[in-house]
């Protein structure tokens, strides 16, 4: 609730009806946040919340009589009985209008003031016992009690005059009120007292007292008015000095004009002049730089304006208008760059190698917007900086994530005090050239609230048909971004708006391979390690059996983030060896790597031991590269309940379901009696309970786990699987097959059941890993049984 204008005491007339009205014991109870109502007064209120519009409601519909009561702390939402006021004031409500926004409009009318004897709150609205309160009006006015009234009006009045805003209307109102309780309440509304003093005098029945409150409000209040005013007679003769000095300086420089001197800026004019001279501008920006340095020049140099006009100028010389670094054209060089800096990412390095081809047949091409994909650590920003270093461009970064202002990307107006251009412009800038490799990390953690959508206002930016025209607010002219090559960087592609993906071009960058993560840690990671801890490739070593253990032991990711951290904290414990004196060559082995690296983190995923009735290998994809899992069934004494249990989400409780329902379908083809389903309860169970597990992909592994359990015939523990089925029998394809893969790899297996239609997904991996692997394609779910049974039943 908030006050919209000055209190308004009610007429003569009214004040006599309102006399007359016959206050019940109980009322709804209407909760002010920032206000305090007193008797008499007209105010207008805002009410908002569920409680105070029903009682609202409630007194509309009754006598259209409600309590007022004030909260103690106006940012509590719900307040509760402790943290009312427990004196308030009976209000009738004149007039109620409901606001498109949900919220009332109320036109109150004080009555008289009450205290509260109890509240009741059921939590839809709340009510009160009340108890009025008589004021305490002299019988008769002493010579002292009419002085205090005179004396109150007259600092009332003088208030007035001093600029504080009282209408004349409430002037003359106070000025003819002969009771002293009436006239307290009337100042006192009009006061602008904090919450605690308002109350402090409704809270006072006798009312000579309570004026005696208000009239000390007012010696306050009257005090601060004269100080005030002594602070603005000061301020405008500062003012009038300032007006004095620019006159005087005007004429002084239309003096030096009617002599044919120079002013007082001519050699930073001159100087804007020559840079704007040899800039090799657009005609746009020419113009509006030109426009700029006349405006300047007319300018006292010392003026406010000025010294915004001289930043904007600076940052449009030192923008890399037309200069361009030369691109690197060989495609050997490039490509042998590339291949240094990252070990595989073959689809990346290609797609940038025809690219280079591409400009070397033509320069009028758009650079490409590319947006690499992959979870953290795989070298999405590293790759960023070596397509930067084969191109032979300049690299430039910006981190998107958690961006919430759309003034980041296209710059602040120049209206605002300490206005920038977005961070394109200022990167471009520091690059210094207007085609640099330009890398925007994160976009999928781009932000949305009242100041605009970022992820917007980059459409623009990333479209290669609109960003030669690209306009920053605080340039106000377009500036060509056609020759920047744009890359972004994402872990998961589903948060980026769906216009913005359009604009890109989605490659991504899946986990290594084991076989991979150890010859980067060879190439890469263990050299930057060893130069970062100060050691030499004679005291340290790792052999690949090590570098083995700490990616299957130590780190589970799809990049090599941790893996660099562990062998960092690897040669910090050789380096303190040492640093102690002890120099010699430390080989890290097999046997001794848990005295180096600790105890093992992780868990190697292993095979089961035998072929075991009802339990079947899953696969799973993972952000961290992919994962096998175990689906465990079993029957017992019941009545046909299907229990799932190790945190399964929705998508997979219904895989389970349908599964359940295709093989009480195939009863007869598989010799199962029906009442087996009716006597015996069927419980799936994956382990590891604490990780939520969902997706489509387990259909055919749970499908195989239950006709093992009611047939009683094991599972080949050297096989995997993965694929949906259908009601019908079908296979369905799936995704992850890569991680999927390397996850099954990982733990031994060699025998892989997948999808007919997955089959071209095999392309993304490695011919090696390829032929190490055998693949049964399936795409019904009678050959995925067959294959992964150790006896045919169909």
């Amino acid at each position: 609730m908030a006050e919209e204008q000055k209190n308004i005491p009610a007429k003569q007339e009214q004040e006599e009806k309102l006399e007359k009205i016959k206050i019940p014991e109980t009322l709804p109870v209407l909760v002010l946040r920032d206000i305090v109502v007193f008797p008499y007064m007209i105010v207008p209120l805002y009410v908002g919340r569920s409680k105070s519009k029903k009682a609202v409601d409630s007194s509309l519909n009754s006598d259209r009589l409600i309590l007022l009561l004030t909260q103690k702390d106006m940012n509590v939402e719900e307040p509760t009985e402790d943290q009312l006021y427990q004196f308030g004031t009976v209000a009738l409500i004149v007039r109620m209008l409901k606001l498109p926004d949900g919220r009332m409009r109320v036109l109150v009318q004080g009555i008289s003031r009450v205290k509260v004897r109890h509240l009741i709150d059921d939590g839809k609205i709340m009510q009160a016992e009340i108890v009025p309160l008589e004021d305490d009006e002299p019988t008769i006015l002493t010579l002292e009690d009419k002085a205090m009234i005179k004396n109150v009006r007259q600092k009332f009045e003088q208030a007035g005059k001093l600029g504080k805003s009282i209408s004349n209307e409430i002037l003359i109102i106070a000025e003819n009120i002969e009771e002293p309780g009436k006239l307290a309440d009337i100042i006192a509304a009009n006061l602008e007292l904090k919450i605690p003093d308002s109350q402090r005098i409704l809270e006072e029945a006798n009312s000579m007292k309570r004026l005696g409150k208000v009239h000390e409000f007012l010696n306050y209040e009257i005090e601060m008015l004269s100080i005030q005013n002594q602070i603005n007679v000061k301020a405008q003769g500062e003012m009038d000095k300032n007006q004095k000095e620019y006159f005087l300086r005007q004429q002084l420089k239309a003096i030096k004009k009617e002599l044919g001197e120079e002013g007082e800026n001519a050699d930073e004019i001159n100087g804007y002049l020559k840079k704007l001279e040899a800039a090799k501008m657009p005609e746009a920006a020419r113009k509006e730089t030109e426009k700029n340095i006349e405006r300047l020049k007319k300018m006292h140099p010392e003026s406010a304006e000025s010294s915004v006009i001289r930043t904007y100028l600076d940052w449009m010389f030192e923008l890399p208008w037309g200069i361009s670094s030369k691109d690197n054209m060989n495609l050997k060089r490039a490509k042998a760059i590339l291949n240094h800096d990252h070990f595989g990412l073959d689809k990346v390095k290609e797609r940038i190698l025809e690219y280079l081809s591409v400009r070397k047949l033509s320069t009028k091409t758009h650079g490409p917007i590319l947006c690499f994909v992959g979870p953290p650590g795989v070298g999405k920003t590293s790759l960023g900086k070596s397509i930067a270093r084969a191109l032979n461009k300049k690299f430039v970064r910006i981190s998107l994530g958690g961006v919430h202002d759309e003034a980041e990307i296209r710059g602040h107006r120049r209206t605002y005090v300490g206005a920038l251009p977005g961070k394109i412009i200022q990167e471009l800038k520091n690059a210094g050239s207007d085609n640099p490799v330009f890398m925007m990390d994160e976009v999928d953690k781009i932000g949305m609230d009242f100041r605009g959508d970022p992820s917007s206002a980059l459409l623009e930016v990333l479209d290669p048909e609109q960003n030669n025209t690209f306009t920053d607010h605080y340039l106000g002219v377009p500036y060509d971004l056609s020759k920047v090559l744009f890359i972004t960087t994402a872990n998961l592609i589903e948060p980026i708006q769906p216009a913005f993906r359009d604009r890109m071009e989605v490659i991504e960058i899946h986990g290594y391979t084991e076989e991979e993560k150890i010859e980067i840690a060879r190439r890469h990671l263990i050299p930057r390690q060893i130069e970062a801890n100060g050691l030499s490739s004679h005291w340290i070593d790792f052999t690949p059996g090590a570098l083995k253990n700490i990616i299957a032991l130590y780190t589970r990711e799809a990049g090599v983030r941790n893996l660099e951290r562990e062998i960092g904290a690897i040669c910090r414990k050789v380096a303190h060896k040492i640093a102690l004196g002890e120099k010699k060559l430390y080989k890290i082995t097999i046997r001794n790597l848990e005295k180096y690296a600790g105890v093992p983190k992780l868990f190697r995923d292993q095979l089961l031991e035998e072929n075991t009735i009802g339990v079947a290998t899953g696969m799973a994809w993972t952000p961290y590269g992919g994962d096998i899992l175990f689906i465990e069934v079993k029957l017992i004494p019941g009545k046909g309940t299907l229990i799932l249990t190790g945190s399964l989400g929705d998508v997979m409780k219904e895989s389970a379901s349908a599964a359940l329902s295709l093989i009480k379908a195939l009863a007869s083809q598989l010799q199962l009696a029906p009442e087996l389903f009716e006597k015996q309860d069927i419980h799936i169970h994956i382990p590891e309970g604490g990780i939520p597990k969902d997706g489509p992909s387990a259909g055919i592994t749970l499908a195989t786990a239950l006709i093992s359990a009611f047939t009683g015939i094991a599972v080949n523990r050297e096989i995997a699987m993965t694929g949906e089925i259908t009601l019908r029998g079908k296979v369905l394809p799936v995704g992850g097959i890569k991680e999927k893969v390397l996850a099954a790899r990982r733990a031994g297996i060699r025998t892989i059941i997948m999808p007919e239609k997955n089959k071209k997904d095999l392309s993304e991996l490695k011919d090696g890993l390829i032929h190490a692997m055998n693949f049964i394609f399936v795409s019904d779910f009678k050959d995925a049984v067959n294959a992964a049974l150790s006896k045919k039943i169909f």
